[in-house]
C-alpha cells in the first residue's frame, strides 16, 4: 500500500472543509509544500506578506470560512504581523502555514530560520505551535483549523519544517464541532427583566454582530424594546441598518464624549464588542451615573476584562434569541419610551476646487448600486464617511478596527475575489493609507475582480494633522505627502486609473470607475479638513 505522505494528509483535510485557496507569496522553504499542487486548489499571489494576510482575511469574511495563508519563515512572518494584529481584532478565522528551515539544520540556526516560531506571532493568534514531529503535522492542522473557527473566531498559527512534507503520516478525519453556546436562563432572565422595566433602554452594536450575520435578531430586539441604537466606537463592521427609525449613530472612542451619548438611559445592553474602545484620554465613570450595562460577548477575554457592568459570556445569535423569547413587547408602550428623532443626511456642500469631503461622498453615494460593499480606511475623513455614508445590509461594510494601516485595500480585493455575479466592492481610502499596501493592485488586476478603488487624497496624513491640532500642535512634521501620481501608480500595477481635480468631472469619472468590468481607481483630489479629529462629535 502507498503511504500518505504529510503534504498529502494536509490538502486532504483542507479540501474537506472547504480551503482551497492558498493566499501567499513564496518562499525556499515553503517549495516542498507546493510539490504536485493539486488541480482542484488555487494559488493567490500577494506582492506582500501583509497584502497577503489582508487579502485572505476578505476572502474568509466573503466566504464565512477559514482562509488558508502561506507566509515565508522568519522575515515573511514579520511582513506579515501588522495585518496579523488586524485579523485578531478584527476576529477573521486564518489558517496561517509558516516555512522553516530542515529539522536537522535547526539546531545550527541556519540562514531564514525562526527561532522559538511559535512564540513569534503571539499574542495576536489564537493557537500557535511547530509539531514535534512531522507525522503530527495534519492533526495540528485540524486542531488549529477548530480553534480558528471556535468563537471567537480568529487566525492561528502552523509552523512547518520543509523536509516534514514528504514524510509519511495518517490522514485525519474532518469533526464537527457545534460552536454555538448560549448563556443561563437565569442570566438571560436578568437582561430580560432589566429590559422590561427600562424607561429608556439603549443597545451599542460591535463586530461580533456582523460575525454572526445577527443583524436581523438585533433589529427585532430593538424595536420589541424600543431601545435607541448606537454602533461601538470604531467598529470594523456595521451591525444595524444605519437608515432605521432607532439608529443613532456611531459612538465616539473617547471616555467622557461616549459618556454624554449615553446619558439618560438606564439600561445599556453592549453585543459583540469591548466596554468600549477609546483613542484619545478622558476622565470620568464609563457610563453615566445609575445607568446598568449589560455585555454580551462569545470571548471570556472580553468578559473577564470589563471594567463596569455584568457580563454575559455567550454568542450573539444565542444571546438575543434566549432574550427575544423573554422581553415584553408592550413594555416600550407601557412605559411610554419614545423613539429617537430620526437620522437625516446632512446637506451637500456646494462644489468647490479643491472639493470638500462630503461633496465627494455624498456624489459617490447616490452613484452606488444597490449592493455594493464599502470597504474604508480614511481615518481623517471617517466621521464625515460614516455621517453620509448609510449602510444598510448585512456585510456592507468592512475597515480595521484595530486601526492598523494598510488592511482595507488588500481587504477589498479578497472580498471582490468572493463577490456575488453583477456585485461590486468599493474601497474607499486615504492617500496615506494606500500606500501601505498599494501591491494589493497587481493582484486585483491579475484576477480582474470587480473592485473600484476610490483614493481621496489631501496629500498627507490627514488624521495625524487633526490630532495634533487636538494637543495645540500647529504642524507635525512628517505628515505632509506630495508628489504621488495614483493613477499612474495603479497603471503600472496593471490597473486602470484616472485622476480628479476639479468638481465638474467627478460624477462622470466614478460612473466610469464603478461601470468598469474589471479594478479601476480614481484618484480625487480633496480639501484638507480643518476640524480637530472627533470634533464632529464633541458638537
Amino acid at each position: 500500500m502507498t503511504e500518505t505522505t504529510v503534504r498529502e494528509a494536509v490538502y486532504d483535510f483542507c479540501r474537506r472543509t472547504g480551503m482551497t485557496t492558498f493566499f501567499g507569496n513564496p518562499g525556499s522553504t515553503e517549495l516542498k509544500m507546493f510539490r504536485d499542487f493539486p488541480e482542484d486548489f488555487s494559488y493567490v499571489l500577494g506582492l506582500q506578506e501583509s497584502v497577503v494576510v489582508a487579502t485572505a482575511a476578505g476572502h474568509a469574511l466573503g466566504t464565512g470560512r477559514a482562509a488558508l495563508v502561506s507566509l515565508h519563515s522568519a522575515g515573511g512572518v514579520g511582513h506579515a504581523l501588522g495585518a496579523v494584529f488586524n485579523a485578531h481584532r478584527d476576529r477573521v478565522p486564518l489558517v496561517i502555514f509558516a516555512g522553516q528551515q530542515g529539522r536537522a539544520m535547526l539546531p545550527a540556526r541556519p540562514f531564514l530560520s525562526a527561532d522559538e516560531p511559535a512564540q513569534f506571532p503571539r499574542p495576536y493568534v489564537k493557537w500557535s505551535r511547530q509539531p514535534d514531529r512531522a507525522e503530527d503535522v495534519p492533526a495540528a492542522l485540524a486542531e488549529a483549523y477548530r480553534v480558528a473557527m471556535t468563537p471567537p473566531r480568529g487566525p492561528v498559527f502552523l509552523s512547518v519544517p520543509e523536509d516534514d512534507w514528504d514524510r509519511p503520516a495518517e490522514r485525519v478525519p474532518v469533526r464537527e464541532v457545534h460552536s454555538e453556546f448560549g448563556a443561563s436562563p437565569a442570566a438571560l432572565r436578568e437582561v430580560a427583566d432589566a429590559l422590561n422595566a427600562a424607561r429608556n433602554p439603549v443597545v451599542v452594536v460591535g463586530s461580533g454582530v456582523e460575525d454572526e450575520r445577527a443583524m436581523p435578531l438585533v433589529v427585532d430586539l430593538a424595536e420589541r424594546t424600543g431601545a435607541h441604537v448606537w454602533i461601538s466606537p470604531l467598529s470594523g463592521r456595521s451591525g444595524f441598518p444605519e437608515d432605521h427609525r432607532l439608529f443613532r449613530g456611531f459612538l465616539p472612542p473617547v471616555r467622557s464624549l461616549l459618556r454624554e451619548r449615553l446619558e439618560g438611559h438606564d439600561v445599556v445592553l453592549v453585543l459583540g464588542t469591548q466596554v468600549f474602545t477609546y483613542h484619545v484620554e478622558s476622565d470620568g465613570p464609563v457610563v453615566p451615573e445609575g445607568s446598568r450595562l449589560f455585555h454580551f460577548d462569545c470571548d471570556p477575554a472580553q468578559t473577564a476584562w470589563a471594567p463596569v457592568g455584568t457580563s454575559v459570556l455567550t454568542t450573539i445569535r444565542a444571546g438575543v434569541s434566549g432574550l427575544l423569547d423573554l422581553v415584553d413587547p408592550e413594555a416600550a408602550g407601557k412605559l411610554g419610551r419614545t423613539p429617537p428623532e430620526r437620522r437625516t443626511l446632512p446637506a451637500t456642500p456646494l462644489p468647490t476646487d479643491p472639493m470638500d469631503i462630503g461633496y465627494v461622498l455624498d456624489t459617490l453615494r447616490d452613484l452606488l448600486p444597490e449592493d455594493t460593499v464599502i470597504v474604508e480606511e480614511c481615518p481623517s475623513h471617517r466621521d464625515a464617511f460614516h455621517s453620509r455614508m448609510p449602510i444598510t445590509t448585512t456585510g456592507g461594510f468592512l475597515t480595521s478596527g484595530s486601526g492598523a494601516l494598510g488592511w482595507s485595500l488588500p481587504l477589498a480585493v479578497g472580498r471582490a475575489l468572493t463577490a456575488a455575479p453583477g456585485q461590486r466592492i468599493v474601497c474607499v481610502i486615504g492617500d496615506g493609507s494606500s500606500m501601505y499596501s498599494i501591491q494589493a493592485l497587481w493582484t486585483a488586476a491579475q484576477h480582474n475582480v470587480p473592485m473600484t478603488v476610490v483614493v481621496l487624497n489631501n496629500n498627507g496624513y490627514g488624521a495625524i494633522r487633526a490630532l495634533g491640532r487636538r494637543i495645540d500642535m500647529d504642524r507635525v512634521p512628517g505628515a505632509d505627502i506630495t508628489g504621488l501620481d495614483f493613477a499612474t501608480i495603479a497603471r503600472g500595477l496593471g490597473v486602470p486609473g484616472g485622476t480628479v481635480t476639479s468638481a465638474a468631472g467627478l460624477a462622470e469619472a466614478l460612473t466610469g470607475a464603478l461601470a468598469h468590468e474589471g479594478p479601476y481607481l480614481v484618484d480625487v483630489a480633496v480639501a484638507d479638513d480643518d476640524s480637530t479629529l472627533y470634533e464632529p462629535w464633541a458638537r
